[in-house]
């Protein structure tokens, strides 16, 4: 396919979704009026399922087939990034050499990395009550680790971060993501349907059905992946190096 011809699909095909999306405006309801239908929809969907956090029943219950596109999109990535940055033939691994930390900063990183990874999973587990979830806990339990990479060394942070465990985690939480979405269907319900467990008590832990148990799923799969991703990138920037040169 020659470069003109590439042009004229992307030409076309950005008109054809430029014109939906106009059409689409044009039935919003008037900016700063009272009638909010999406959003009263998905209020109602939230409390009807006792969960308190609506973003939180809108990604893991309403929406939750969409959630499952994020996740597969970062599990990609990931995948990707193991491939590409694997260790090659005229490469090899060098011992990464101890570096000097300020004590301040040394300190610093040793007393807030409990903190942030406790904040993390804190996040995480309360997802459906309160603002965040499973990627915003995720991010932060996974980055809290790397504390000790700017409070010690490399060589500390290789003993917590065994990356062949955190690959396995990180499969293993994509497919309880999907295996919680067949048990719908074997149910006799939707793909990912919450109607497999008892809505509970609004606003405790226990509320939202599925929703706590898909959103500790992405919490998993997330901090899985960026603990793995970070450590391909560290790898080739600390400890990779060419045969006969750095």
């Amino acid at each position: 396919m020659t470069r003109r011809v590439r042009l004229w699909i992307l030409a076309v095909g950005g008109a054809g979704l430029a014109a939906l999306l106009v059409a689409a405006c044009l039935e919003l309801p008037g900016f700063g009026g009272t009638s909010h239908p999406y959003g009263d929809r998905a209020v109602r969907a939230s409390l009807a399922r006792r969960t308190a956090n609506t973003i939180a029943s809108i990604n893991f219950d309403q929406r939750a087939f969409d959630t499952l596109g994020e996740m597969s999109i970062l599990f990609a990535s990931v995948l990707g990034t193991v491939v590409l940055l694997r260790q090659t033939r005229d490469e090899r691994r060098a011992k990464p050499e101890p570096a000097y930390v300020a004590l301040p900063v040394r300190r610093y990183a040793l007393i807030v990395l409990p903190v942030a990874l406790l904040t993390g999973l804190y996040v995480i587990a309360h997802g459906q009550l309160s603002p965040g979830g499973g990627f915003q806990g995720g991010v932060v339990a996974a980055t809290a680790l790397h504390l000790l990479y700017l409070g010690a060394d490399y060589r500390a942070l290789e003993r917590i971060r065994p990356v062949g465990l955190y690959e396995v985690g990180d499969a293993l939480a994509a497919s309880a993501y999907l295996v919680t979405g067949l048990a719908g269907l074997i149910g006799g319900a939707a793909f990912l349907a919450n109607t497999l467990l008892p809505y509970g008590t609004f606003n405790t832990l226990s509320s939202g059905g599925t929703v706590p148990l898909l959103n500790a799923a992405i919490g998993m799969e997330v901090a899985c992946a960026v603990v793995v991703l970070l450590a391909r990138f560290l790898d080739q920037a600390v400890e990779i190096e060419q045969e006969g040169g750095t």
